[in-house]
């Protein structure tokens, strides 16, 4: 079994995990409302997807 010789800084481990944050999200504008939402989805604002009315838009927002 593989035992480490010396412990691993803060910095060496902080360099190994660079890459493994969170991606950016893209987001696109909603054709009827114009408000932000996520690609293929459902706009939560007005209800719409695809110019077409899917669902009642919620209120809570």
């Amino acid at each position: 079994m593989a035992v480490p010789k010396k412990k691993v800084s803060r910095s060496r481990r902080g360099q190994r995990r660079s890459h493994n944050g969170p991606g950016v999200v893209g987001t696109t504008e909603c054709a009827h409302c114009g408000e932000i939402k996520l690609p293929h989805h459902v706009c939560r604002y007005c209800g719409h997807y695809r110019d077409r009315p899917v669902m009642e838009p919620r209120q809570a927002y």
